[in-house]
């Protein structure tokens, strides 16, 4: 039996016992290191338990065997996981950062998203990131001292820039944020807390969101493939997919479908893995930091695909985003979804004491658009089930979403 020797931390790996800390402070743990704490602060949230029923892409009654948004992030905290234990960077922050990294995510995934941010037009719109660190800053009310989980600065940091730097060195909000600027919850977190949004996240953080990349193309071919949305032979279409499909064959010639399916989307994972190893050790050695900082400070990210697996990448998104996302009966559903969140933000609107009295007493000791933010923030944490069960409660007709 081969067991695997542990890997010595690098030194551009971020340090637990030099964490920039936590907002309010807080005495040691004599157990478990900063970040190890940031993990399990994570877990027993009642944000983290609510992704159990939650889309990823199919609602929960659609199927036992699709993922979930739970399911999607273990998924997740295994790839970050394996990717910084081969690269030397600090597993436990890296695997705090994906199962936080969907915890603002409101019911029905991509739909609930849109209708929010339709809601919320006028006031600052919507942003799964951004309710993510309110979810995490804010929302979560379990602790005597302070309200959300406390977490170190390195995982707010890494949660918020896991895809790059949010502004410039003057503060211009650039990127996806560089048309419409900064969504309200960063934005009234930035008197709170810097978090240098110019610069870019650890190392840790870029390869969580790489192992959010790799998970979400392999487990939607699987669930896919699961629902006949698309036939294992489409995918002959993508190249990777098409020689992965060659290599499984020629080992085993006579495999079922199923299985078939299975061999294909464990091996794309492998595939995907030791390319972002390989890449990301090759910038490594060419930047060749000695710090944490020297990897916030370089010009571009450490952690990549290279550039034939980016286009590999590219290739399975264009392939699942019409066959899947945007396939009929996906967009239906996911239509007939969006109009549940926008009926009930409209009856809470107009009749804030249908939510629950703590929510309603809130609501009502607001201004207008703070109002309108805690209403978003209590549909927001809603389950799918709760947010159909709240519907069929205040409205003759619901959806089946089926």
């Amino acid at each position: 039996m081969v067991v695997e020797a542990p890997r010595q931390r690098a030194p551009y790996a971020s340090d637990p016992a030099q964490s920039r800390g936590r907002r309010r402070a807080e005495p040691p743990s004599p157990t478990r290191n900063d970040f190890r704490r940031d993990c399990d602060r994570i877990i027993h949230s009642s944000a983290f338990r609510r992704l159990a029923h939650k889309t990823q892409v199919f609602v929960f009654h659609e199927g036992d065997h699709f993922r979930t948004r739970l399911t999607h992030t273990l998924e997740v905290a295994q790839i970050a996981r394996s990717l910084a234990r081969a690269l030397g960077l600090d597993e436990d922050l890296a695997e705090a950062l994906a199962l936080a990294h969907d915890l603002g995510h409101p019911p029905f995934g991509h739909a609930g998203e849109r209708a929010l941010d339709r809601c919320l037009a006028e006031v600052g719109g919507f942003d799964h990131n951004a309710q993510t660190l309110r979810t995490v800053t804010v929302l979560e009310r379990r602790y005597a001292a302070f309200d959300g989980l406390n977490l170190t600065w390195e995982t707010l940091e890494g949660l918020l820039k896991h895809n790059g730097p949010l502004t410039d060195r003057a503060g211009v909000p650039i990127g996806r944020y560089g048309a419409h600027g900064l969504p309200h919850g960063i934005k009234e977190y930035e008197g709170v807390q810097e978090l240098d949004l110019w610069s870019y996240s650890s190392g840790e953080a870029q390869l969580a969101a790489l192992a959010d990349d790799i998970a979400y193309d392999a487990h939607d071919i699987d669930d896919g493939l699961r629902a006949e949305l698309f036939a294992i032979e489409d995918l002959g279409a993508v190249a990777l997919a098409a020689d992965v499909l060659d290599e499984i064959r020629h080992v085993h010639a006579r495999l079922d479908s199923a299985r078939l399916g299975h061999e294909l989307v464990r091996r794309l994972i492998t595939r995907m893995i030791e390319d972002v190893i390989a890449e990301t050790g090759a910038r490594l050695v060419a930047l060749k930091p000695s710090s944490v900082a020297d990897i916030r400070g370089a010009q571009g990210p450490v952690g990549a695909f290279s550039a034939a697996m980016a286009q590999a990448d590219r290739a399975i998104k264009g392939f699942l985003n019409p066959r899947m996302y945007r396939h009929a009966r996906v967009a239906r559903i996911m239509a007939e979804a969006e109009q549940v969140v926008c009926d009930l933000f409209a009856r809470y609107a107009a009749e804030p004491d249908q939510m629950p009295a703590e929510w309603a007493e809130r609501a009502a000791a607001r201004a207008e658009a703070s109002r309108l933010r805690e209403i978003a923030d209590f549909i927001a944490g809603m389950t799918d089930r709760y947010a159909l069960i709240e519907h069929a409660r205040l409205f003759d007709e619901t959806p089946e979403l089926r």
